[in-house]
């Protein structure tokens, strides 16, 4: 009985992480790729920012509440939400000037 209740559990968690919709980010040459993301309101996310530049960059959001630095050549996952319907802007805080975007939840 207790072998069933531990399959139980470990198929129910494992099929919630496989539910998750992904999106991606890419940074290169000190822009994001797409700068608007969309992605559906009311639901949890895992969004992979991949950095493609040769240089460190931070993802910032203060609407999120993220900041995370991606290392040269690595990438990020981060979890959001479930977000509210709207626009959250972000930023790589390394290159302000041109790395922006926004993440809209609908």
């Amino acid at each position: 009985m207790a072998g069933l209740t531990i399959s139980t559990i470990f198929l129910s968690v494992n099929t919630g992480f496989a539910e998750v919709p992904e999106f991606r980010l890419i940074i290169k040459d000190h822009l994001f790729e797409p700068t608007q993301l969309e992605i559906p309101a009311g639901e949890k996310i895992k969004l992979i920012v991949e950095n493609q530049d040769v240089t460190p960059e931070e993802f910032e959001s203060h609407s999120l509440n993220r900041e995370k630095i991606i290392p040269a050549k690595g990438k990020i996952i981060l979890f959001l939400g479930p977000l509210e319907k709207g626009t959250y802007p972000f930023v790589g805080e390394f290159h302000e000037e041109s790395a922006k975007g926004n993440i809209i939840a609908k």
